[in-house]
């Protein structure tokens, strides 16, 4: 009977499969691997619950064999051993004299680096130059006279045209009508014929040196600034280069007994000079 019950084809059952609604979960979790899950998690509370116990019940003041060796330092911070091989004295004091040299070397080079600046500055303020860009050496500028024939050129004077420097021409393009009215007459009367209206082109060309005034201004602003803040660098790397120096210095010093200072402990100390 159970020969025959074995022969009959029987249905196959097949594992329930994940709806269609949450397939972006993943595979659906069956028993088999909720029971790892479960006895994974189970686990690892257990070693957590032991672990907190033992930091719990945990004496500070426990000994160790390890607290015979180990060394702290007056902070109370731990002192510990890299392995490194201590150099001798003589060879400090070749390295320190060579660090010496080399934070010298760079010091010049910031001072020079810092008068160079100072230098571009003042001139951009006092206007004798263009604004450059970062990098780049300022320039003079330069004024062209036009004259009639050759020889208003051989009889010009430039001093006399420019005035030293004092007289220089503050601005080009036709006078307003306002410089018109503050100029005098040679009988002393003012100046109040209104001037002839002006062209198109003569209109166009006073807007573009104007814009071109302001951009200049605009430009040269922004260098003076970039400048005065690149300044502020240099001198401040001036001064870190030369505390660094005078720290070098004074170690030198003290490793060639020649000056006295603070040892570890905080103590004022002076080297004992012989009596003459």
């Amino acid at each position: 009977m159970s020969s025959m019950r074995n022969a009959v084809q029987r249905r196959n059952h097949k594992e329930r499969a994940q709806p269609v609604e949450r397939q972006k979960w993943g595979l659906l979790e069956k028993r088999k691997d909720y029971k790892l899950r479960a006895a994974d998690h189970r686990q690892k509370k257990a070693k957590l619950k032991i672990l907190s116990e033992k930091a719990r019940d945990r004496n500070p003041d426990e000994f160790s064999f390890k607290m015979m060796s180990s060394q702290v330092d007056r902070h109370g911070r731990k002192v510990a051993d890299r392995g490194n091989q201590s150099l001798s004295v003589e060879v400090v004091k070749l390295l320190k004299t060579q660090d010496a040299g080399y934070i010298r070397t760079m010091l010049q080079m910031a001072r020079k680096e810092r008068e160079e600046l100072e230098q571009k500055l003042v001139m951009e303020e006092q206007g004798e130059v263009r604004a450059v860009r970062d990098g780049q050496r300022p320039r003079q500028g330069e004024h062209k006279v036009f004259v009639e024939n050759e020889e208003e050129q051989e009889e010009f004077d430039p001093d006399t045209w420019f005035g030293r420097g004092e007289d220089m021409p503050g601005r080009t393009g036709s006078p307003t009508f306002e410089d018109m009215q503050d100029e005098l007459s040679d009988e002393g009367e003012e100046i109040v014929q209104r001037p002839k209206t002006l062209s198109k082109k003569e209109m166009e060309a006073r807007e573009k040196a104007r814009r071109e005034a302001r951009k200049f201004r605009k430009d040269r602003e922004r260098a003076q600034s970039r400048t005065a803040t690149k300044l502020q660098a240099i001198k401040k790397r001036e001064r870190e280069l030369a505390a660094a120096e005078e720290e070098l210095e004074l170690q030198r010093a003290k490793m060639n007994n020649t000056v006295g200072g603070v040892n570890k402990n905080g103590v004022k100390f002076k080297i004992r000079e012989r009596k003459r």
